[in-house]
């Protein structure tokens, strides 16, 4: 069986950016991806920015420049992605998700079983993410075709009645881009108003203005009870009666869970209403040895967001460090959390 000094499992940002400093340190790495580069970013919409600036999200010491200075799209970002890859010639098994993890206590080595492959190694990492399914609000209906819990682009809702649920950012951002695109658009949002942390700040003004206009309608404090082909009934938060909104499409933009299948498998210990994994701060080592943990991950599911690209490039230098025995060198990590105060993990 292959053996590996290590093996890194997940390759979005945080994930390549630790796999440079490897590499860069001579360390043998198998790189596993169950999906494509990046693939969570394949998730948002089309043409999506992100809230970051550029200089936040950059990796590995390769500048992130967008076409007019802006923000970066879904799309720069993913071709900025694959460019580092390419640049800095990473060897990654893309589509190989890993079924199994075991540990064996009296080698302290890890076994991995992929669904090509079976591999040893004496480090493993684990940079999956945190946004693996839809948090699901269990109501009828709720796998009906005309309902998604992801949002691609507007163009399908031209002239159609949609309703969305939520009150985040993405709820906030789809219904202007629909709206925009000639879509009939209603808000259903448990909360009573919009949170200003939540929302990207170029965004709140609009939808206020449209909502006070009469323009998107909302609904707010309220739940969704039951989805039919037509409708959507809703129920206010404090009871009364139940009211019907016609639905052509609905969007439940209601957030994201982290698949913990692997955490569980590893036997890392989960703590706290996000069920985070427990880690050393100093190292990203969990409870178990030579079990490390990168980027959002280490958040488990974020329900109110505190780890984003932009202060996890702490946790490549912390890995690199505690497997290798020395510090990359700095040009190898973005050091945004330094330059803009944002807090560690």
């Amino acid at each position: 069986m292959q053996h590996h000094q290590a093996i890194i499992v997940g390759a979005g940002p945080i994930g390549l950016e630790l796999a440079v400093c490897l590499r860069h340190a001579g360390t043998d790495v198998l790189h596993l991806e169950a999906a494509a580069i990046g693939q969570t970013i394949t998730w948002y919409p089309k043409q999506a920015r992100f809230f970051s600036s550029p200089e936040r999200i950059a990796i590995a010491g390769v500048p992130l420049v967008s076409a007019d200075q802006a923000k970066a799209s879904r799309e720069e970002y993913l071709a900025y992605l694959r460019s580092v890859v390419q640049q800095f010639e990473l060897p990654i098994a893309t589509h190989e998700p890993v079924r199994q993890i075991a540990r064996d206590a009296t080698t302290d080595t890890f076994t991995i079983k992929s669904s090509k492959r079976s591999v040893t190694c004496d480090h493993l990492v684990l940079a999956i993410g945190d946004m693996h399914q839809p948090r699901r609000i269990n109501v009828p209906g709720e796998d009906l075709p005309h309902v998604s819990h992801y949002f691609d682009e507007p163009h399908a809702y031209f002239g159609r009645a949609l309703l969305i649920v939520g009150g985040r950012n993405s709820a906030v951002e789809a219904a202007l881009r629909c709206h925009r695109a000639g879509a009939k658009v209603s808000i259903s949002y448990r909360g009573q108003a919009f949170s200003e942390s939540s929302i990207k700040y170029w965004l709140l003004p609009e939808i206020k203005a449209l909502i006070k206009h009469g323009q998107i309608r909302f609904y707010p404090q309220t739940i969704v009870k039951q989805i039919t082909d037509t409708r959507v009934e809703l129920q206010h938060t404090e009871g009364g009666e139940a009211r019907d909104i016609p639905a052509d499409h609905v969007l439940l933009l209601t957030g994201y869970q982290q698949d913990q299948t692997l955490l569980r498998m590893a036997g890392v210990e989960l703590t706290g209403e996000n069920l985070a994994p427990s880690v050393d701060p100093h190292t990203m080592q969990t409870s178990v040895p030579n079990l490390y943990i990168a980027g959002t991950a280490a958040a488990g599911t974020q329900n109110r967001f505190k780890l984003f690209i932009e202060n996890c490039h702490s946790h490549a230098a912390k890995i690199a460090t505690a497997i290798t025995g020395q510090a990359p060198p700095g040009r190898l990590i973005n050091d945004a959390a330094k330059t803009y105060g944002l807090a560690e993990s």
